[in-house]
């Protein structure tokens, strides 16, 4: 094998990957968006369920996509928690716990994300 039949394998082996912990990262959304678990992954969590190391899965994803295996999980909450405050009449501290904060925490992680509080986000919405 010469180094570009690598170069090719090494680049088709990160694109499993990615799109492995794509797959992964879309069921557990799924999964807290229905209530069918009551904990957040953690990289470690998906990496196992990646038969990879954590720093290995950490690794591929930022070196194809820029991102950590952390942005793309709380990007995908993020837009869960502006789904749940969108068409849920759940309060804000249903969601939180729903999503595994503790609403203190929840509202800080939502205004670093959004720049707004959920309260705020959910007002907007029946503003517009």
């Amino acid at each position: 094998m010469n180094s570009q039949d690598t170069t090719i394998s090494i680049s088709h082996r990160n694109k499993e990957i990615i799109d492995s912990y794509r797959e992964e990262l879309n069921k557990h959304i799924q999964d807290l968006r229905e209530r069918k678990v009551e904990r957040t992954f953690g990289v470690a969590d998906f990496a196992e369920l990646l038969h990879i190391h954590p720093t290995h899965l950490s690794n591929v994803l930022h070196q194809v996509s820029g991102k950590s295996p952390c942005d793309m999980y709380e990007n995908s909450l993020v837009e869960l928690s502006k789904e749940l405050l969108a068409q849920t009449n759940k309060s804000i501290g249903d969601i939180a716990r729903q999503l595994d904060y503790d609403p203190s925490n929840f509202t800080k992680f939502f205004k670093n994300y959004t720049g707004l509080t959920p309260k705020q986000y959910r007002q907007g919405l029946h503003q517009a």
